[in-house]
């Protein structure tokens, strides 16, 4: 893999972690029901490790001689709670399996240090995720 081509996934990365940062601080707005303040707090408490990694994301790419983006992708529209943890939990699988990648990459690159730093993101996401679930696990109907 060229620096070029590992800088431009790490900067679809960065617009995954920028889109994350929106998704959770919208979905914490839109959030309701009797749940609405243990949503709310969940979701913006997952906004400090997608800001890291964004920032991380970032440093790494200007240190590669890149140019972050800063526009996100989509958010993924949501009608109610569930709908929002599902789709948080899509993204957080869609990350995981990303970072998982660009770990492999950054080992071919010959940049070891990115690549035990995408790990431990994976480990974050992975988190999420696995948080995530259970919370979707006993969810009503």
């Amino acid at each position: 893999m060229s620096k070029e081509d590992l800088i431009k996934a790490l900067n679809d990365d960065l617009a995954s972690e920028l889109s994350a940062i929106a998704q959770y601080i919208t979905y914490a707005a839109k959030a309701t029901g009797p749940y609405r303040p243990q949503l709310a707090q969940f979701f913006l408490e997952e906004v400090t490790d997608e800001q890291l990694h964004a920032q991380f994301l970032a440093n790494k790419i200007v240190a590669l001689g890149g140019e972050p983006t800063t526009v996100a992708k989509p958010v993924e529209k949501a009608a109610d709670n569930k709908a929002m943890l599902e789709a948080i939990l899509r993204a957080e699988r869609t990350a995981m399996a990303g970072y998982t990648e660009r770990a492999k990459q950054a080992d071919a690159f010959g940049d070891k240090g990115l690549a035990v730093q995408l790990e431990d993101m994976v480990r974050d996401e992975s988190n999420h995720a696995e948080e995530t679930e259970r919370m979707l696990r006993d969810w009503p109907l």
